[in-house]
């Protein structure tokens, strides 16, 4: 479910919206707005997506949007067509001009839903790695090897080695959903990363990894299965 926020002084128009939110079976609203000023903070950061108007009292809702640090996707909902290079250049995903039809709504809803699932795929896609009081946000797919020792594991990136307490054991569970295979008690190889695979070993990047006898077979049929063997 996708949750929003209206942000919108005239009447009417906050009619035409609940009605074709009600209409949407995947949105929900949060809750409704005269005044950027009234919008209870908490509300936008569960809030997805933010309807707003531009014409408001008080405060401008681009200059409202300004103030935002990290804003939920906005939706324009104004009658003038003039701001619209402002809007987008404040990263708004659409810019509806009044009076809209629900099929023009729909089509922004279906774009912004589009942007929200990519987004959240995404996220999933990273891990945050925490070492040297320091935190490294990682794209999974950037990971080419994990090496147990002893109380640690060493991340292997593209860019960097980060050296994090954690057990491979664990590494094993989270990189499970994804293209990843224990080749040896101390080693975890991301399988879209390898470059070669002769005899007991793989080759991943310039490093050379050992392939343990009792994770041999396993490892080879998972490479089976991406078609790269």
């Amino acid at each position: 479910m996708i949750q929003c926020v209206i942000l919108e002084d005239e009447p009417s128009a906050v009619e035409i919206l609940e009605a074709f939110i009600a209409k949407t079976p995947f949105l929900h609203c949060l809750g409704v707005y005269e005044s950027g000023l009234d919008v209870p903070p908490k509300q936008l950061q569960e809030a997805d997506i933010l309807f707003l108007d531009i014409q408001l009292p008080e405060l401008n809702g681009l200059s409202f949007l300004k103030t935002l640090q990290n804003p939920p996707m906005v939706i324009v909902t104004t009658a003038y067509p003039n701001y619209a290079i402002e809007a987008f250049e404040e990263a708004v995903t659409d810019y509806l001009v009044k009076p809209f039809s629900y099929e023009r709504f729909y089509k922004s809803l279906a774009r912004a839903r589009s942007l929200l699932e990519q987004h959240k795929k995404d996220k999933k896609n990273q891990v945050f790695l925490y070492a040297d009081k320091t935190i490294y946000k990682t794209a999974i797919e950037d990971i080419l090897y994990l090496k147990a020792e002893i109380d640690y594991v060493n991340v292997v990136t593209q860019e960097r080695e980060v050296l994090v307490l954690d057990s491979l054991n664990n590494w094993v569970e989270k990189l499970n959903p994804f293209s990843f295979r224990r080749i040896h008690r101390s080693y975890m190889v991301n399988l879209d990363q390898i470059e070669k695979v002769f005899g007991n070993q793989v080759f991943v990047k310039g490093n050379t990894l050992p392939i343990g006898r009792t994770y041999k077979q396993d490892f080879l049929e998972a490479l089976q299965k991406t078609g790269l063997f």
